[in-house]
């Protein structure tokens, strides 16, 4: 399978999965630390049951979590992207286009995050035509939460849920979720890359 460049940003490629891609991204993502709101470092099964679900929302969708890699030296600094939301808890929001990121320990901090996903909420928006974006993440992931508010999205209260792949008192759960609509991103000034 040979990968294709979905986006460009100032730094940042984002592209179809490769093996050789995948397989860096499991290296220096599979780790404690990155893993520690999504229930933990995955098994291999695990890990290639996640690269059969992402291929197969490129295949069905013609989106995914895409690879993200630096311009400077091709380093894949891990994924972000769109898919339908379908987690196990969250079924009044099944079908919605969600946005996700998941990066490597030593690009945290650096703005990749909120680059990449700037650029993944255009694409959402103008090539996609989602009416509104949604992303979810665990109650005590701040980091995340603060990357949401920063791109503009909102808490709904409401929708926040408890996600049936883990205990109800694990480190994801409960899950929180944000929004931002096409009007709202459209306005906001944090597309300016």
């Amino acid at each position: 399978m040979t990968s294709t460049v979905v986006a460009k940003t100032d730094r940042l490629i984002l592209r179809t999965w490769d093996d050789e891609r995948w397989a860096e991204f499991v290296r220096f993502t599979n780790t404690p630390a990155v893993m520690r709101w999504l229930g933990g470092v995955f098994s291999p099964a695990q890990m290639a049951a996640a690269r059969a679900r992402l291929d197969a929302y490129q295949a069905d969708h013609g989106f995914t979590f895409w690879a993200v890699e630096r311009r400077s030296d091709d380093a894949l600094l891990g994924f972000c992207g769109l898919k339908r939301a379908n987690a196990p808890g969250a079924e009044p929001l099944h079908g919605e286009m969600e946005i996700g990121w998941r990066l490597r320990e030593d690009a945290w901090g650096q703005g990749y995050a909120r680059e990449a996903a700037t650029a993944s909420l255009d694409l959402a928006f103008d090539r996609f035509d989602a009416p509104r974006v949604i992303a979810f993440t665990a109650l005590g992931n701040q980091p995340s939460q603060g990357l949401m508010l920063r791109l503009g999205m909102r808490h709904l209260p409401g929708h926040d849920y408890v996600d049936r792949r883990f205990p109800a008192d694990a480190p994801p759960n409960p899950q929180v979720t944000f929004a931002i609509g096409r009007e709202e991103w459209l306005a906001q000034p944090v597309r300016r890359r």
